[in-house]
Formats: structure tokens, sequence, C-alpha cells
């Protein structure tokens, strides 16, 4: 049971982000005699997981991440706008490959993904291999080029109902796309649904990653997203509208 990360998403059905992570845990009610709980040594929930896998009865609890001491450990990576690059160490056997897909999160990803392999007794060689292959799903960050008058555009494709750390996480992506003469990168974002009460919140503070990640013009559209629009400098406002 691999459970990759928790983080303030779906908040409407929840009173706190704890809730989601007891949520999450029990799928480890599912696992058969003899499994294993692969869980995310960065996160902050890390222990409570642990600890709701060792009352269901899971007495191997593998961890990923960069914190020194993952038994699945990222030793180094070099982010690049279509790929990455890693070096890794998989329960004692170090690992160098390369990831189809781009972002840090997906790269932590891959580490859960590896450890599955290992713990499974499958060929790791072979399947770090494979991840170079690796490809986005429909709506998590797909790049599309797209031919226009003038140039390119580079399009990623981050529609699938989205959450603040991957709003974050695809605003990354757009940081590391590297525009051409006299290109722009620009931000076209609609409402983060089912966070609920902390959903004004949640939007305005996207103002911040906005601005770190260089995003020279931001489209927007929902009336949540009104409470990022508000907190955007003039500068960098495209056009804002209510409705779709």
């Amino acid at each position: 049971a691999v459970i990759t990360t928790v983080v303030a998403s779906h908040l409407g059905y929840f009173s706190s982000v704890a809730e989601i992570a007891d949520a999450k845990a029990e799928i480890f009610l599912g696992l058969e005699p003899g499994g294993h709980a692969v869980l995310n040594r960065d996160n902050e929930y890390f222990d409570r997981l642990s600890a709701a896998a060792h009352k269901a009865g899971i007495g191997d609890i593998v961890s990923f991440g960069k914190s020194p001491g993952s038994d699945v450990n990222l030793e180094r990576s070099v982010l690049h706008a279509d790929c990455s690059c890693i070096t890794a160490n998989i329960q004692g056997e170090p690992v160098i490959y390369k990831l189809g897909v781009p972002g840090e999160h997906m790269v932590l990803n891959s580490l859960a993904a590896l450890a599955a392999v290992k713990l499974a007794g499958a060929d790791l060689a072979r399947a770090s291999l494979a991840l170079a292959a690796a490809q986005p799903a429909k709506g998590r960050g797909v790049q599309t080029t797209l031919r226009a008058p003038g140039g390119n555009i580079l399009l990623i494709d981050e529609s699938y109902n989205a959450n603040p750390v991957s709003v974050r996480a695809a605003l990354a992506l757009l940081k590391r796309a590297e525009p051409g003469k006299q290109g722009r990168r620009i931000a076209v974002l609609g409402d983060m649904l089912e966070l609920g009460e902390q959903a004004a919140d949640l939007h305005a503070e996207l103002s911040g990653a906005v601005d770190e990640t260089k995003v020279d013009v931001l489209y927007a559209c929902g009336p949540l997203m009104a409470h990022l629009w508000n907190k955007t400098p003039p500068h960098r406002r495209g056009a804002y509208a209510e409705k779709s």
C-alpha cells in the first residue's frame, strides 16, 4: 500500500488535513498478511500514518523521500522542463535514472514506485530504466507544443481537479519552461473545488507562488479565484471572469 502524500485536498468533506490522513490510512485495512506500507517520510503526517499501519498489523513500513534516514532516499535530482535526472538509494541499492515526467513532486512519486518494485521482488534496474518513458496522465501536466504565428506555444495542461499543492507544482513547472525571445509565462487558473471554509484563503495564498514562479500574465476564472485576482498587481493582470 503506497501513500504518496497528504495535503489540503477535498477539505470540503473533512474538518482537517489530519482527517484526510486518517481516511487515506484506511487502505491499510485491506492489506494481506505480510503486506508492506510505503510512506512519504517528508510529509508531516508520516508518524500518524505509520502508527495507523502498525495498528492495522503491518510490520514492514518503508519510508521514501529526501529526509535523511529514509529507506528509499533521494540523493540528488536535476530538474528540467520536460524530465528529471535522479540519483537515489532504494533500500541499500543505488540507482541512477531518468524520469520522463517533470516536477519535483513526480521525482518523489518515482521513489515510491521503485520502493514497490523492490518489495515485489521485481527487477529494479529494468523498472528504473522504464521510468524514462513515463508520461503524465491526462490533465496532470501533459505538455503540448502549439504552432502559432511568430513562434510556438508550450501548453502545460494541469486541468484535473486541483488543490493548492498541485497548483504550486504546476506553477513550478511553468517556471522551468524557458520562453523564447519576447516570450512570456502565462498562467490560466480556475477555481480549486472541495476546499471547504478555507477556500478563500487558500486561493489568495497562491499569490506568493505566482510571484515566485515568475508568471508574467495571469488569467483567472471563478468566484474563488477572485481572491487571488484581488491580490495580483495590475502589471500581471490579463483578464478575470466570474464564469467560464
